[in-house]
């Protein structure tokens, strides 16, 4: 209504307040290629910005979704009900403090993952969380979904990293969840329920991360294997023999070719499998110790050619098959059915076999690549969008996707979260309790349902 629109330019200025059309087509798809339009699009400068807004919306009941870059797989940044979009990443981008004395930073949710990562490398210490998407994806959104990346086998995801926040309730009341100290067990653990819920909570506006030291050294290889059970064992065994790789990433034979079709890497596309692993540290010793150990555990479970990089532009060519192997995979359909499925180690053999038969079931092609390090991979069921028949397959793959992983001890998502995408499915993983233990933490935050309403199935 155009009070509303009037009202809301009162409070963020004539230019942060848009309606128009070619704003609102701007803001209604994220990864997924779903669109739906919002009504307006409103830009906060600041933190009172955004708690005048959420009052404002919270009295007249207009729903927000909390958007950063827009770049989530699961449809959680979608104005799937209207109302306005909370643009986060046009102001509200700026790192506030490097503390080098205790080793963390104060951040708004519209920093830019790479950028912040450049920032602190650039003074010696380190930020871990490396999610595929770090160059355009927000820490806003990271925090949002719990991001993980390459780096998880050995450093953690997000959750790791957030010691403290502050955040917008639906009221616009401004709370601070957590503390810069190591230790703090004072009250609920707010921040953590934060970490993950989609903006479906509140609208997370100043993030305390902590920061590690730089290691001075890092190796990198690549191990080729005649297929994925034998890939798959070596993670699972290579993880337990007591060194943590940085990263143990994977690429199955169709993604292998993708990436090659796309971008010529001289990728070995006869592999039935890559593992693509790095490891790092302070002393020489320490690294070939534990590359030696992951060459030995390769070659135990079927390796067939394991290659060191011998430069930074071959580190770089390794790691560029992998953070492209998305984009590359379009090569197999128009419609990319996108899922970060996750279980135990152990499971990943039995798991990748299940999804190799529902393939072959539905007559359809599932490239794999992902972080087997910590049990996480993206399988993508890929189909003629234009098609309906297609599209109705891909879903039934997907749904027995989702049940072999709940049913070896996974889960629906390891970091791309829930959104929309995946919440028609969250019955298999979690009980009527335990949903209805959700619906009460979320009114409790939310009593009117502003926030995101429609996502995680809420």
């Amino acid at each position: 209504m155009d009070k509303h629109i009037k009202a809301l330019k009162e409070i963020v200025g004539e230019q942060n307040c848009l309606n128009d059309t070619a704003h609102k087509i701007a803001y209604s798809y994220d990864a997924t290629r779903n669109r739906y339009e919002p009504d307006a699009i409103v830009f906060p400068r600041n933190e009172d910005d955004v708690s005048k807004v959420l009052a404002y919306c919270n009295k007249h009941r207009i729903i927000i979704t909390p958007r950063g870059a827009g770049s989530g797989f699961t449809g959680g940044a979608l104005p799937v009900n209207g109302g306005i979009i909370l643009g986060l990443e046009k102001y509200m981008n700026k790192i506030l403090e490097i503390d080098m004395e205790n080793m963390i930073a104060r951040v708004q949710p519209g920093v830019v993952n790479k950028k912040f990562q450049k920032a602190v490398e650039a003074v010696g210490l380190f930020y871990p969380p490396d999610p595929a998407s770090e160059e355009y994806s927000t820490l806003g959104g990271n925090v949002s979904e719990n991001a993980g990346g390459m780096r998880a086998a050995k450093y953690g995801i997000t959750k790791d990293y957030v010691m403290a926040l502050r955040a917008v309730l639906p009221s616009g009341e401004i709370i601070r969840a957590g503390k810069k100290t190591i230790k703090d067990v004072a009250g609920y653990n707010i921040a953590g329920i934060l970490i993950a819920s989609e903006g479906t909570l509140a609208v997370i506006t100043e993030i305390t991360l902590k920061l590690l030291s730089k290691p001075k050294l890092r190796e990198s290889a690549m191990g080729v294997f005649p297929s994925i059970e034998y890939a798959m064992n070596a993670v699972y065994k290579t993880m337990a023999c007591g060194v943590t790789p940085v990263a143990m990433e994977f690429l199955d034979n169709l993604t292998i070719c993708a990436v090659e079709e796309r971008f010529h890497k001289g990728l070995p596309t006869d592999a039935g499998a890559i593992l693509i692993t790095d490891v790092d540290g302070n002393i020489p010793e320490e690294i070939i110790y534990a590359m030696d150990k992951i060459e030995e555990k390769f070659k135990e479970n079927g390796c067939t050619q394991f290659k060191k990089a011998q430069s930074v532009t071959e580190i770089a060519d390794l790691w560029f098959a992998r953070r492209n192997a998305s984009q590359s995979i379009t090569v197999y359909g128009s419609k990319k059915l996108n899922e970060d499925i996750t279980v135990p180690r152990s499971k990943l053999p039995e798991l990748l076999a299940h999804v190799t038969q529902i393939a072959q079931k539905y007559q359809i092609k599932i490239p794999c690549f992902g972080h087997t390090g910590d049990g996480n991979v993206h399988t993508n069921v890929m189909v003629d969008g234009s098609n309906p028949n297609e599209l109705q397959k891909g879903h039934e793959a997907i749904t027995e996707i989702f049940k072999v992983a709940i049913e070896l001890g996974g889960t629906l998502s390891g970091e791309h979260g829930i959104g929309l995408a995946k919440a028609p499915f969250m019955s298999l993983a979690f009980s009527d309790s335990e949903m209805n233990l959700f619906r009460t933490i979320k009114k409790a935050f939310d009593p009117n349902n502003i926030l995101n309403s429609g996502k995680m199935g809420l």
